[in-house]
């Protein structure tokens, strides 16, 4: 078959199959496989590829259908302006994630140098994602499974340019061996209730399920965060973490609770609630609290 037909037969297939975007993936994968974007399609289309490339398509392509994630199959994917490596054992990176990264750099615009940690870190796309918006932005990215350990890693020396480390621990649990006085904090936190998770789409599913059950009522990781890490920001520092679209509200509080001011609720491209961000006061008691412990 012609590269042409081969991403049409790609298009039909997936279509079939349920996939939510085929002519996108099926372009993705042709790109990949077949070293032909859509313009280069258009004019070149009607070329044979090598016999491996097709094999390698056509395999890929049954791996689609199966619903194996696009971005485990490509085993990288932008976010921002970066490529991150991915693959099974790891969260892809999304773009409404981006938000969370956008108002982080926004809020902390005028700050040189900022410090911090991303927390549940995953791929790094959160921490790796704010030092490319940032110019010398240190930040920590905090992950506890082996698996995704080994891709935070990867990203990390991907960008030396940046100042970023992968740093085993659990979110769950307070801080062991961190600095306070740092100025934000950033997570993407798993957050999808427990009992919604067998509803998930079928890509999801092959996730870790550690990067997206959030607990019973998705709340779990929002409440370690405020009880064990907000303390570690100094007065002035700004925290902010990805929602489900119904968290909004029950976060928000979360954060209020916690001492932090100037707490917002922002949406995503398709209005959704999507992230909460907030700064921490002077008269923050978790703060507080968290000196006192480490002093």
């Amino acid at each position: 078959m012609t590269c042409r037909e081969l991403y049409l037969q790609a298009r039909r297939v997936l279509g079939g199959a349920g996939v939510d975007s085929p002519s996108f993936d099926a372009a993705a994968l042709t790109e990949h496989f077949l070293g032909l974007d859509r313009p280069a399609l258009a004019v070149r289309g009607g070329e044979m590829p090598a016999p491996e490339a097709e094999a390698a398509f056509l395999e890929a392509l049954a791996q689609r259908a199966e619903r194996r994630p696009l971005q485990y199959i490509l085993g990288e994917w932008p976010f921002l302006s970066l490529r991150l490596r991915v693959g099974e054992g790891v969260l892809v990176p999304r773009e409404d994630t981006a938000v969370l990264v956008e108002a982080l750099a926004e809020a902390l615009a005028r700050r040189p140098a900022p410090r911090g940690l991303d927390l549940c870190a995953g791929s790094g796309a959160v921490g790796l994602g704010l030092c490319s918006l940032i110019p010398g932005t240190q930040v920590a990215c905090v992950e506890l499974d082996p698996a995704a350990m080994g891709y935070l890693r990867e990203n990390v020396a991907r960008y030396p340019q940046y100042q970023a480390s992968a740093v085993r621990a659990n979110v769950l649990e307070p801080p062991c061996g961190f600095d306070g006085g740092l100025d934000f904090l950033a997570s993407n936190p798993p957050y999808v209730p427990s009992p919604e998770v067998p509803d998930l789409q079928p890509e999801v599913l092959q996730e870790p399920r550690l990067a997206v059950d959030g607990g019973g009522d998705g709340l779990v990781f929002y409440r370690a965060i405020t009880d064990h890490w907000l303390g570690l920001v100094r007065p002035g520092g700004v925290a902010a973490v990805e929602i489900g679209e119904t968290q909004g509200p029950a976060v928000a509080e979360l954060f209020e609770s916690a001492g932090l001011e100037e707490v917002r609720v922002l949406p995503d491209l398709a209005g959704l609630d999507r992230v909460v961000i907030g700064r921490a006061g002077s008269g923050n008691a978790q703060a507080q609290r968290e000196t006192a412990r480490l002093s």
